[in-house]
């Protein structure tokens, strides 16, 4: 598309100059907004912002069968969905690809982390909890991957569960805050004309080489790593994005509460 490659000569250029559109440094997160307890029929959720991109998150609680090989633990999952009022791109129906690989990246970094304690969440022999993390794109204006984390940690460290009694969950009563062990939060660098920039926007994206995304938790650690994109990273570019990540990481994590 002709609008595309507008963009994409647009960034590089002031990237030469190691200059952004929108005036921040190539390390710097655009402003950030995070609101948990939107939604009052969620066991927890949070709308997190990123500049003009938004995801909101809901996390519900059900009674499952676990997994056999795993038959003492509860079940964690991540679904996103894209909203067609989001971006011109998206439409309604089954995920694509991005969705899918928006919750598995964000669901690896909670996963990896052992955020959640799966045999905490084990009821009774062939009952378990299952937590739904739900992840819906509000607005897209760059930098999902971030801005789903951050709505989803958020979620998760609004949730309350609910009482389990007669072997049923009772909605509306609690039993407590979900415990988490830990909080994990996910920081993307994208390469562009041979720069790496944080928190691209969509002007970025379109210009964008290759994607490299950490998730870091608590103990600066890092527990999970996705690259996407044809372009390659050295040695020296990848042991700098897993530095900044980090650093970056435990800002996010101040950000959410974790």
């Amino acid at each position: 598309m002709i609008m595309d490659e507008v963009k994409e000569e647009f960034v590089k250029e002031l990237l030469k100059n190691n200059k952004r559109s929108d005036g921040r440094g190539l390390l710097e997160y655009r402003p950030i907004k995070i609101e948990k307890g939107l939604l009052p029929n969620a066991e927890g959720s949070c709308l997190a912002q990123i500049g003009d991109t938004k995801v909101l998150a809901g996390v519900k609680f059900d009674v499952v069968e676990p997994y056999k090989d795993r038959p003492a633990e509860g079940v964690f999952q991540v679904n996103a969905e894209f909203l067609p009022l989001a971006h011109p791109e998206f439409f309604a129906g089954p995920p694509d690809e991005r969705s899918i690989e928006l919750a598995r990246v964000v669901d690896r970094g909670i996963r990896s982390a052992d955020c959640v304690d799966s045999k905490k969440l084990f009821l009774e022999e062939g009952k378990a909890l299952g937590i739904y993390v739900d992840l819906y794109i509000m607005d897209h204006s760059g930098n999902l991957i971030d801005t789903a984390g951050l709505a989803a940690m958020g979620a998760l460290l609004d949730t309350k569960v609910p009482k389990y009694e007669a072997k049923a969950l009772i909605r509306g009563e609690f039993s407590g805050k979900l415990h988490l062990e830990r909080s994990a939060v996910v920081c993307s660098f994208e390469k562009i004309d041979g720069k790496i920039v944080l928190d691209a926007n969509d002007e970025e994206e379109v210009a964008s080489e290759g994607r490299l995304s950490f998730a870091t938790c608590d103990g600066d650690l890092l527990c999970a790593a996705q690259k996407s994109g044809r372009s390659a990273f050295s040695r020296e570019e990848f042991s700098a994005i897993m530095d900044a990540s980090l650093e970056k990481g435990r800002e996010l994590r101040k950000l959410i509460g974790g």
